[in-house]
């Protein structure tokens, strides 16, 4: 996937979208990034990140986008945008015996 421009454009998005870390952080991460921007992105944000991204990177994007971020109804929406329905089911967060949150546990211990 395409790094996004870090310009004065895509730092002030950047600031809306993902308003809890500085913008050049959060236009790191491209996958992390677009999975706010589904959510939280109004139609002219989106507008100036399709102009960088191609719909491949925008469903890269989405089959890579971490649970709990997207809500169902951005979700059913991108993908019919980018030719996908119906949608595939959500990305969810396991918990539990081998779920995701053990596995990241275990990698924190010593």
């Amino acid at each position: 996937m395409k790094a996004l421009p870090i310009t004065e454009e895509f730092l002030a998005l950047a600031t809306r979208v993902i308003w809890f870390e500085p913008p050049d952080v959060a236009l790191r991460d491209v996958t992390h990034f677009m999975a706010y921007a589904f959510r939280y992105a109004t139609h002219e944000d989106m507008k100036a990140l399709r102009g960088v991204l191609s719909d491949d990177d925008l469903l890269e994007a989405l089959a890579q986008a971490p649970p709990g971020i997207i809500d169902p109804r951005s979700w059913s929406y991108w993908h019919v945008v980018l030719g996908v329905f119906p949608a595939p089911a959500m990305p969810r967060r396991e918990f539990g015996v081998g779920g995701s949150m053990e596995r990241e546990l275990n990698a924190l211990a010593p």
